[in-house]
Order: structure tokens, then sequence, then C-alpha cells
């Protein structure tokens, strides 16, 4: 019997084109694509959940369970809905990646860590001395037209240039600083507030974290928040905050999603 089922699968393999092999290679590439976008997100468990109910709809369909195959078919006609509702802001970022100018990373793990120490150097002193802070990380979806909307400053990062720019009273101090490599593009940046999140009553006030929250939704840059309040440290990555970072934290947070 499994003789037989190898007998025929490389029966299949030996009659296959040049375009078979390129859709298949195609439909591996987005699903890989789209699976690494929402690895180590919410959106991962319910795409578990999605495949298990696809592999229900399989198993009672050979085995010829009747009733429960039409329940489950009748979920499938919203099949196509769901996923757009449940997955709306996977399938946003991946397609702006797709349409970025630059499908190819630029950073390195030692870039990562040594060549944004000034970085890390001051959101350590911002957190320590309770200084509002808000930065984000320019990858592979450009952020200009956000750097647009801000005060130009094309200048390399330094520790006390960053600072200076959030300092309390300053002229940028509420907008964003936008970085792209190991540059400051812009200061003073307006930053995208989320459509829904689930961070609670308590954040409705703080727009830093929001404003982090919403550009991680839209784009793959990872965002930087500092609270006047607290001094926490917070990352925002692929609409995911994690509060309550210390600064070699960040430092490992950041390698992760910059490499």
């Amino acid at each position: 019997m499994l003789s037989d089922t190898f007998a025929d699968i490389v029966n299949s393999l030996k009659g296959m084109t040049l375009g078979d092999l390129l859709d298949i290679l195609l439909v591996a590439f987005i699903l890989y694509s789209f699976f690494r976008l929402i690895k180590d997100t919410k959106a991962y468990q319910m795409a578990i959940g999605l495949g298990i109910v696809l592999l229900l709809f399989v198993v009672t369909d050979l085995g010829k369970l009747y009733v429960s195959h039409q329940i489950i078919r009748g979920f499938s006609n919203f099949f196509i809905i769901a996923v757009i509702i449940l997955f709306q802001g996977e399938i946003r970022r991946f397609l702006t990646a797709l349409g970025s100018p630059s499908l190819i990373r630029r950073f390195s793990p030692r870039t990562a860590t040594e060549q944004y120490d000034d970085l890390f150097q001051a959101v350590d002193y911002m957190a320590a001395h309770k200084i509002g802070a808000l930065i984000a990380i320019e990858k592979e979806v450009s952020l200009k037209s956000y750097a647009d909307r801000g005060t130009p400053v094309d200048a390399t990062l330094t520790k006390d240039l960053l600072v200076s720019l959030f300092f309390p009273n300053s002229p940028l101090h509420d907008g964003a600083v936008i970085l792209l490599d190991t540059k400051i593009v812009a200061a003073g940046c307006l930053l995208p507030l989320p459509a829904q999140h689930t961070l609670g009553e308590h954040f409705q006030t703080r727009t830093r974290h929001l404003a982090a929250l919403g550009l991680s939704q839209e784009t793959d840059a990872p965002v930087i928040v500092v609270s006047e309040e607290t001094g926490t440290i917070s990352l925002a990555v692929e609409g995911n905050l994690e509060r309550g970072l210390d600064k070699d934290q960040l430092r490992t947070r950041l390698q992760k999603h910059l490499v």
C-alpha cells in the first residue's frame, strides 16, 4: 500500500511541468511569508484554529460524517470574509511590504547591536529622567509619508541629539522621531492611531503608546516608547505592545526584529 502511494507520488512528479513547479513555489512563498508575518502574534493562534477547522472539513468528508461535514461546510461559505476580518492588519502589512522598494533587509546582528548603542543609551537616559519619547525605526516598509509630516533632520544618530529632540518644552518634543539605519530622518512626526486595540482604558490618554501601536499595525517598523509619567520603556512590533523593558531587553528585542 505504502509503495503504491509512493509510486503515485513519483509518477505525479514526473508529469509536472515548469508551470506546475512555479505554481507550487509561489504558493509556498505566499504561505511562508504570511506565517512568518503573523509569527508570535495573536493572529498565529487564530491561523491554527482555522487550520483545525480545515482539517475537520477534510476528515468529515473522508469519514462520510454527513451532518458534521454540512455544518463545517456552512461555515466555510464565510471563510474568506472571516480571514479578511481576522487578519486585516497582517494582510495590510503583507501587501505594504510587497510594495516596498526594497525587500532586502538592511540590518545584520552586528549593526543592530553595535550601531544602535547611542539609541539604547539615549532611551536608557530618557527612561531614568522620565523624558517622554517616541522612536520609529524604518525597516522594509518606507516611512517617508510619515517623515514628510515632520521636521527634516537628516543627521547622524547620537545620544545627545536624540535626547535634545525629546527634551521637555522643545518644539519637537511631542512628535515621533524616525530613524533609517543610524540616521535621524525627521522629528516631530505624526503617527497613525490604531483603529482598535486591547490596551484598556488606562491607555486612552497615552497617545505615544497608541501611536506606536498604530504604526506597528500599519508597517513593519518597531517603535520605541518612553513614558514621561513612569519612565517605562515599551516596544511596539507587529501590532503588539511589550511594556516594562530595560536597556538590555530592548537591545535583545530589536536585534530579533531588525535582523
